[in-house]
């Protein structure tokens, strides 16, 4: 792993323990909207207007996150730990390792987000890129 990369990581791994307000509304399930841990949000300077945020996603063995889109802002996904797997739109699915990242453009459906492995965890870094106003990140299909 590059040292950029370690120091990305531990950075979000130290902030993800900071107070902040809810960015995705956990339901308490299950399913994969309850391993959400806020990272980080600041306001980027030298882009008014605009915001970076950033979410730690845990999987257990297995486990997957509905359906979902990200809205208008524009997501970079970094694994932690383990491996993702994630589809985007009707693409190919396309599994993921540690220190591996994939980017949404604004509005792209992601199909599948999920633990590539049954036996062991995966941790995942996502970062939004989206307007001052946009508070609620993460959409969940309707199933």
């Amino acid at each position: 792993m590059s040292t950029l990369k370690m120091i990305l990581a531990s950075t979000v791994v130290a902030l993800a323990t900071s107070v902040m307000p809810p960015l995705v509304h956990a339901h308490g399930t299950d399913d994969g909207r309850d391993n959400i841990t806020p990272a980080f949000r600041t306001v980027i300077a030298n882009v008014p207007g605009k915001t970076m945020t950033a979410i730690v996603v845990d999987y257990k063995p297995g486990q997957k996150s509905p359906s979902h889109r990200h809205g208008q802002a524009f997501v970079v996904g970094y694994v932690l730990s383990g491996a993702i797997r994630s589809q985007l739109n009707d693409g190919e699915s396309r599994v993921y390792h540690a220190g591996e990242s994939w980017t949404e453009v604004p509005g792209v459906h992601h199909t599948v987000s999920e633990n590539a492995s049954t036996t062991e965890p995966a941790k995942l870094l996502a970062i939004f890129v989206a307007d001052d106003s946009d508070k609620d990140l993460v959409t969940w299909d309707k199933h």
